[in-house]
């Protein structure tokens, strides 16, 4: 609960504020609770180990930026380089985040009536959801990207800015990388909502799911 502070307002009415940093924001995150099976567990772990690496590109851009501000505004020196190096390690915690924050259940949800639903409506939505918007969006950027990387590496493609970062079909495989752990992602979370609604495959009881949980 909120610990709340009295205040006198304008008028003399007693007016209750809530104290600075006591918001309870579990209130704002609603998780459709879906039980665990093999494949998620399996999946989800190997996702919590790539995205538990790709978690130092924010350190390293932060060291950049850093960098690149002292430089540019102490020594009034300006690098192509660090400005493309910013958005390519910008680019890399973003495109695994994806997958991260699908499997965690904790990306965005803006809805007025999903949290008053039950657990298998939820779980109905979120299947249509994959089925008819996430997976095609997901094969659709995969389809693409995937040539679209292998040209820029048989051409050995190149900033196109002076004094810019070479081998830019490496920056570009991470489009290829975020949507494929998104498909993964996509399949741990189905095999959950399967379970649920079709009792396939099989959900882990309580004691299993424990004993993974503590292997990962």
């Amino acid at each position: 609960m909120n610990q709340m502070t009295t205040r006198a307002s304008a008028d003399g009415a007693e007016v209750q504020v809530p104290h600075a940093g006591s918001v309870d924001m579990e209130q704002f995150i609603h998780h459709t609770e879906l039980p665990h099976t093999g494949v998620s567990r399996a999946f989800d772990r190997f996702i919590h180990r790539v995205a538990s690496a790709a978690h130092w590109s924010w350190m390293a851009l932060m060291l950049v930026i850093l960098v690149n501000v002292v430089l540019r505004y102490a020594l009034g020196e300006g690098h192509i380089e660090l400005e493309e190096l910013q958005w390519h390690l910008y680019a890399i915690g973003w495109l695994v985040g994806l997958s991260f924050c699908y499997v965690l259940d904790d990306h965005v949800r803006v809805d007025l009536l999903h949290e008053r639903l039950g657990l298998k409506a939820q779980a109905v939505i979120e299947l249509l959801g994959i089925l008819l918007l996430l997976l095609p969006f997901a094969g659709a950027v995969l389809w693409y990207a995937i040539p679209f990387v292998e040209y820029s590496f048989a051409m050995n493609e190149v900033s196109m800015a002076p004094g810019g970062l070479p081998y830019r079909w490496a920056i570009k495989a991470f489009l290829v990388i975020g949507f494929a752990l998104l498909l993964i992602a996509m399949l741990s979370r189905l095999s959950r909502i399967c379970a649920l609604l079709f009792g396939f495959p099989n959900a882990l009881s309580n004691d299993t799911e424990e004993s993974c949980h503590g292997n990962q």
